[in-house]
């Protein structure tokens, strides 16, 4: 069956599996206080410019986004996110199960905007409601679309004259910055967030999330909740190994090597789809395409193709998603496009 399910089917890039095979001789300390992770959060600040940022290495993406979570907020206070946001949509409510209320908003297009942010901090406002005090946003987003340089400034401005923290999920932040339309420098995101992460996992790596600390004072004692939450890896240095060899390099790098691959085979699929005179959700130029079939078309389909149907339109017709990775052929989309 031809894959289009995900950008993370495949173990890792081989470079990836060549960088832990050299160290399989070689002895560290554990959890994560290695030299390898030190070189690989060195590599982090210097490719953010940010000598001073905090840098944790994390299983993967959910656990990211509850340890992150649950140390910055009070029991009593809320994170804002788009419905479409992964704290909410994909993660079996992790988020509150460490007691914190996702508060969402629907989205067109799966971002958020300061408007819909002030509607809610609004809403919530006393201590009979639950306190927003933080904002998530992903880059890209679950529908595959990007914050731009002045959105994402908007929204920051508007959280740090209003004391929200702003958390942005970077699980395919290297699909974001390598898209057509993109307008936004990774040293941008570090300027106007307070934490970040860089994903790994659907970015060529076996595991592994770098969680990114901007503001320094929000992080205090960090280990003692990713410990707790069962996040603190023994072999930590598996992960430091992996995120050293896919960020060096800068522009270079692989990690963006393989994003602009799975970008360019998306943008392939893309205009095929569009050429055919398919509907979409959402605008995207990153990796996760979602266009609009029939019934009959999705019945037929996920009998040959591996993918993900997102949600009914109408009575007779259907989103899913397509989803590129660094490992998708044109024989691939070729097929895809022949098909539908």
């Amino acid at each position: 069956m031809l894959f289009f399910m995900n950008d993370y089917g495949q173990a890792c890039h081989p470079r990836i599996l060549e960088a832990l095979a050299k160290e399989c001789q070689n002895s560290y300390d554990g959890y994560g206080t290695d030299p390898k992770c030190e070189e690989a959060a060195n590599t982090i600040r210097e490719l953010i410019g940010k000598p001073d940022a905090h840098v944790h290495f994390m299983v993967g993406g959910t656990p990211t986004n509850v340890v992150t979570i649950a140390h910055l907020l009070k029991p009593y206070e809320g994170v804002i996110a788009a419905k479409t946001g992964h704290i909410y949509r994909h993660e079996t409510g992790a988020v509150e199960a460490s007691g914190h209320r996702v508060i969402i908003k629907e989205t067109a297009d799966g971002k958020l905007t300061v408007d819909m942010i002030d509607g809610l901090v609004k809403e919530f406002e006393d201590e009979h409601t639950v306190k927003p005090k933080m904002v998530y946003l992903s880059d890209t987003t679950e529908l595959g679309t990007i914050y731009k340089k002045a959105e994402l400034k908007a929204i920051s401005d508007y959280c740090h004259s209003h004391g929200l923290y702003l958390y942005l999920d970077g699980a395919r932040l290297g699909a974001a910055l390598t898209c057509p339309s993109n307008d936004l420098s990774i040293k941008d995101i570090a300027n106007m967030v307070d934490a970040f992460y860089i994903g790994g996992t659907k970015n060529g790596t076996l595991i592994g999330e770098a969680l990114v600390f901007i503001n320094t004072e929000l992080d205090d004692e960090i280990r003692f909740t990713i410990k707790q939450n069962n996040n603190l890896l023994a072999k930590g240095f598996i992960i430091g190994i992996q995120f050293q060899e896919l960020l060096k390099g800068g522009e270079n790098s692989l990690w963006l090597e393989l994003a602009r691959k799975e970008n360019e085979m998306a943008k392939k699929l893309n205009d095929g789809l569009v050429a055919k005179g398919y509907d979409f959700v959402a605008p995207s130029d990153t990796n996760q395409i979602y266009p609009i079939i029939t019934l009959k078309q999705h019945e037929e389909l996920s009998k040959k193709v591996l993918y993900e149907p997102f949600r009914a339109v109408g009575d007779d017709k259907i989103s899913v998603r397509f989803c590129t990775g660094y490992y998708t052929t044109d024989e691939d989309i070729e097929q895809l496009l022949a098909m539908l």
